[in-house]
């Protein structure tokens, strides 16, 4: 089989490439650029899935970063067993055609304890104490100790947080780069995270993301060029493209007002109680499932939603056919935002009484995905408490904010223009128009077998 490397750079679109993309701009005039129809929900581990397996989220049962659990009655953001994704994945009909062939996941969500043959992916330490402490995982497991003794400790904290920035894609870009040299696999599959921050942040802004255009640019051209220098076959593509919004939407807050959601208080603060509550809403960027324990309120959860400024699609379970999302893991209830709107998590009426996690990072916890976490209220405050941290003593790193109009990009909606829409860019020519998302796993394989 033909060398391979898929290389997706989140957050990428028409929208964003130019000026501040040189080499990509020169790249792309050589090559061709064709925009991706977004999978419903239009986010990281379902769209990975689908690319993986060429299977809609009603196939694999991936419906988003996160889920309420029915069984353990538990809210579960950013899992990583692979063996919660159902379907075939392209390392696995690979090998059955050629058994020399091996793979190599850098990064790439859903990441442990797949059969793919070198992986490497997040996973933090946490410490007795309740420390958190920088790590990620390989298989095989070696292979971390190789990766940080030559390019030192992955960069966790640069990696996701209000600390987010270049040296956490560049990192993963170097031991793609390193693991290649070593093993030498047929096909690699690379996560470059870095547009994703300030494209949430700032929104396609150049004034405020220009540079780490720049920064990403440079990554790109130094994977682009080892791996030419290897006579790989390359594709670049991304998950989704970031448009901007300006209207948060606070979907368990309204649930509340209604009586329908249930609380607990605990040391002064709310914990919401999602299995408790007889309905919920599990906030996943520009898409929300709406979970209903008790089956009486449906009709007026549905009114409710019907009241709600900025919600453009409200599917029921027959409605969720339609976008290939009607798996038992979803809601009762998806709702999808309009084009300037995305959902938050936030259930408490008076920030005097939110959790404690909600001004950390803390992405277990929190029921809901929040993207405020990459700010931050106080670089001083920020600075005191890693004081408190040298010096042995127990802290909190409490430095996120509460203000949601914070956020001027999202994603996961599938209503979008062709400027937000994700690409492909490959040497081959894949017609005219958009492709469709499952149709990733046959381009992928095409290369393949060159």
């Amino acid at each position: 089989m033909k060398k391979t490397v898929v290389i997706d750079v989140v957050g990428l679109s028409k929208s964003v490439i130019g000026e501040h993309t040189p080499f990509l701009k020169k790249y792309i005039a050589e090559r061709h650029i064709t925009t991706i129809e977004p999978v419903l929900p239009a986010v990281t581990t379902a769209v990975q899935s689908t690319y993986l397996t060429g299977k809609w989220p009603v196939d694999t049962g991936i419906v988003g970063n996160g889920w309420f659990d029915r069984e353990d009655s538990e809210v579960k953001f950013w899992k990583q067993s692979n063996k919660l994704v159902n379907g075939e994945k392209i390392w696995d009909k690979a090998k059955k055609q050629d058994p020399a062939f091996t793979s190599a996941n850098m990064f790439w969500w859903y990441n442990m304890y797949s059969t793919a043959d070198f992986s490497v992916t997040p996973r933090p330490q946490y410490l007795a104490d309740g420390r958190k402490m920088p790590d990620c995982y390989s298989q095989p497991a070696e292979l971390r100790d190789v990766l940080q003794e030559k390019l030192g400790q992955f960069p966790l904290f640069q990696f996701w947080g209000p600390g987010a920035n270049i040296k956490s894609t560049q990192w993963i870009a170097d031991a793609s780069m390193l693991n290649d040299d070593m093993n030498n696999p047929t096909f690699t599959v690379i996560y470059l995270p870095h547009l994703d921050y300030c494209l949430q942040k700032f929104g396609p802004d150049f004034s405020k993301i220009s540079t780490e255009l720049g920064e990403i640019d440079k990554v790109i051209e130094q994977l682009v060029t080892f791996y030419q220098k290897k006579n790989a076959e390359i594709i670049i593509l991304s998950e989704y493209g970031i448009a901007p919004v300006s209207n948060p939407i606070h979907l368990n807050r309204l649930l509340r007002k209604e009586g329908l959601i249930q609380v607990r208080v605990e040391r002064g603060l709310e914990l919401l109680d999602a299995a408790a509550s007889k309905a919920v809403a599990i906030a996943d960027h520009q898409i929300a499932h709406i979970y209903i324990n008790d089956q009486s309120v449906t009709e007026k959860v549905k009114a409710l939603l019907k009241g709600v400024k900025g919600i453009e699609l409200i599917l029921d379970r027959a409605g969720q056919k339609q976008y290939h999302i009607d798996h038992e893991r979803a809601g009762d209830i998806v709702v999808v935002a309009d084009k300037d709107s995305w959902f938050t998590y936030y259930f408490w009426l008076d920030d005097a009484v939110a959790p404690d996690y909600a001004r950390c990072v803390d992405i277990h916890k929190k029921p809901g995905y929040d993207p405020v976490e990459m700010f931050m209220t106080s670089k001083a405050r920020a600075g005191y408490k890693l004081l408190r941290k040298l010096a042995g003593f127990r802290y909190v790193m409490d430095v996120i904010p509460l203000d949601a109009t914070l956020i001027k990009g999202s994603h996961g909606r599938t209503n979008i223009d062709d400027a937000y829409k994700a690409v492909l860019i490959t040497g081959q020519s894949q017609g005219e128009g958009s492709i469709q998302p499952t149709a990733i796993f046959d381009v992928m394989w095409n290369h393949l077998n060159l």
